[in-house]
């Protein structure tokens, strides 16, 4: 792999929470809690879709990254992403995969180089997703100066959503953070706002 991104690791320094009663613009809505492949729709909406890597590394998972199924201070691998559409970087997702889950077929997925992680995800029957969490990032965000980086349009707040995924029982955590241009964000006059019900 190249050298990893001046900003690499962007790291993502916030509190996830439910979707359930927030209200935001639909068309948003639709984007962050979709349960299918990011890659497959994003490829949907353009002729190219393509990976950057900003850079790869292993370290102890952080107090703040931890979940119920990943712990703080084990290892992981960390892996950050910008994902395209026809050139405009659409999404930026860092992935936390903990090195007890790289074994067997897992290895794969620490030599992905610039294919998507999701494409080898939900092209695997084993995967089962657990509950969408969302949050909001503010202007002063590394993600948001990522995004000024890349000479994206000033945007208030960018959304992002994460969830843990089980293949081969094993956990696997992917957040994404939908960047200024985003097809997410398009539309947004026409939409109405909506919260999220509990379902029943």
């Amino acid at each position: 792999m190249n050298q990893p991104h001046p900003l690499f690791p962007i790291t993502l320094d916030t509190s996830w929470q439910s979707p359930v009663g927030i209200s935001l613009n639909e068309n948003l809505l639709s984007w962050l809690l979709d349960p299918s492949s990011l890659t497959a729709r994003l490829s949907e909406c353009c002729k190219r879709f393509s990976v950057e890597v900003l850079g790869q590394k292993i370290q102890p998972c952080s107090i703040e990254e931890s979940t119920g199924d990943i712990h703080a201070a084990e290892q992981v691998l960390v892996r950050e992403v910008l994902l395209y559409c026809d050139d405009v970087p659409q999404v930026f997702a860092r992935s936390i995969l903990p090195l007890k889950s790289l074994t067997g077929e897992e290895q794969q997925l620490a030599h992905l180089g610039n294919q998507s992680l999701g494409q080898v995800l939900f092209s695997n029957k084993n995967l089962y997703r657990k509950s969408i969490e969302i949050s909001a990032f503010s202007h002063s965000s590394a993600v948001s100066k990522l995004a000024h980086q890349l000479e994206l349009p000033t945007q208030t707040e960018l959304w992002g959503r994460r969830s843990t995924f089980m293949l081969h029982d094993k956990p696997l955590m992917v957040a994404e953070v939908f960047l200024p241009n985003a097809f997410a964000y398009q539309s947004t006059a026409l939409q109405t706002t909506q919260p999220i019900q509990e379902e029943t």
